[in-house]
């Protein structure tokens, strides 16, 4: 493993716009459950995953009544917001401010990547920290919003304070697309990179599953997977190799590797 580490170092170090992705396994690391792994929330509890299924219809049918579920019910993840980054989080972050990576573009939904201080950071699904107008698709912080107090006085959906459309969670429900901006910002920066740094993601929910294959496309593309297990990629040797392993121990000393590179 330590020549893998000293490898991805160097491929990192001498990259000229390395971009990461991410998936549940980095943030597993943190306490939060993944949804199709071996305890995963949807293994667990079948009917959850047939509600989550049903969950975009409901809220177009009628979002001030999937407003009040909502917001009432427990959330199937937890409570998020005390939810803190763990060392895999943390090291990405310090790879952006080491200008090694220029941007990550997460699955998660839970606001992590956030809170350890990467900026350049595309949330393919959404943030549980942030609400979103289906209109204009403008994004307006959760805490802004007093969704019970909405609730006691009957003032539910909530309203975009620009165009007065129903605003719903930012996070990506089933049948709905990825929102575009975030969707073709994606796509440039895997269109744009020369590495890529695949992390905790079974690459196998599309299309953000696409987005290694797109880059490896074309030539001179480093593509390095830090991943528990094999993937789809690794078997389509879609990536370039594998360090095996958790993200939290593995990532933070590729950071290690990359400072003494640079000296």
């Amino acid at each position: 493993m330590e020549r893998s580490i000293e490898r991805a170092a160097k491929d990192l170090a001498g990259s000229g716009y390395a971009i990461a992705l991410t998936g549940a396994g980095i943030s597993t690391e943190s306490g939060i459950r993944d949804f199709r792994g071996p305890s995963g929330v949807w293994t667990k509890d079948p009917e959850a995953e047939r509600r989550a299924y049903l969950s975009y219809q409901r809220f177009l049918d009628d979002p001030k009544a999937w407003w009040r579920e909502s917001v009432t019910a427990a959330r199937i993840l937890g409570d998020l917001d005390k939810a803190e980054p763990n060392p895999g989080h943390y090291s990405l972050a310090e790879l952006e401010r080491l200008a090694v990576l220029k941007c990550v573009i997460t699955q998660n939904i839970d606001a992590l990547h956030e809170k350890a201080g990467t900026k350049s950071l595309l949330e393919y699904h959404g943030s549980v920290s942030k609400l979103r107008c289906v209109s204009c698709g403008s994004r307006f912080s959760r805490a802004g919003f007093s969704l019970e107090k909405m609730i006691e006085e009957d003032r539910l959906p909530p309203r975009c304070p620009q165009c007065h459309g129903v605003i719903k969670s930012d996070t990506v429900f089933f049948g709905e697309a990825i929102p575009g901006d975030v969707a073709h910002r994606s796509l440039e920066e895997a269109e744009r990179c020369d590495l890529m740094l695949i992390c905790g993601t079974s690459a196998v929910v599309f299309p953000f599953a696409n987005l290694p294959r797109i880059a490896r496309q074309r030539r001179g593309v480093t593509i390095i997977e830090v991943n528990a297990e094999p993937t789809p990629l690794t078997e389509e040797r879609v990536s370039d190799y594998l360090i095996q392993g958790k993200t939290g121990e593995i990532l933070p000393e590729i950071v290690k590797a990359v400072k003494n590179i640079r000296g």
